[in-house]
């Protein structure tokens, strides 16, 4: 017997994580969306996963171009993390325009400038799980930030790890 998911997404609240942007692009359609939940599965060889609803509408771009890249995003990028989570009425390809500065590296995924990290990954694993399917890349290539710092979520809201340090501080 498992829990109802109102409960399961309340206890979930207490997970701080680092909000990441997945982009992908296929047949010359950009898309995207922001996720927390991604993990490093390997070293040797470099892998990274990402579960994505099966609802979102990069899903099936992500799983037909076959690559993907994780930005890490960065406190500035709040606005982009609330565009790419639905939180305006803006979708797909129209979501990169007017915000951010875009290249590209290895897969041709979208990389967003002035992140701490973005890896670009090719598509080697999918696994159905429940709603979301778990896509595992490995990282063929990645553009480091220097001095940039990751923006959190947790508890139903943007964290600037700055605040917490401060916070802990003063602690």
């Amino acid at each position: 017997m498992s829990i109802d998911a109102a409960a399961f997404k309340k206890g979930m609240r207490h997970l701080a994580a680092s909000v990441t942007l997945i982009t992908t692009r296929h047949r010359e359609l950009r898309g995207g969306l922001t996720a927390t939940a991604v993990c490093s599965v390997s070293a040797e060889p470099p892998q990274i996963l990402v579960c994505v609803n099966k609802t979102a509408s990069a899903h099936d771009p992500i799983g037909e171009a076959g690559f993907f890249c994780v930005n890490i995003l960065a406190p500035e990028h709040r606005k982009i993390a609330e565009r790419f989570a639905g939180m305006d009425d803006v979708e797909g390809d129209e979501r990169f325009r007017d915000m951010g500065e875009w290249s590209t590296l290895s897969t041709g995924a979208p990389v967003l400038k002035g992140c701490p990290v973005s890896f670009d990954c090719r598509l080697v694993t999918r696994v159905a799980a429940g709603t979301h399917t778990i896509y595992i890349g490995e990282i063929v290539d990645l553009v480091l930030c220097a001095g940039a710092t990751p923006l959190l979520y947790a508890d139903g809201a943007f964290v600037h790890v700055d605040a917490l340090k401060k916070a802990a501080q003063a602690a």
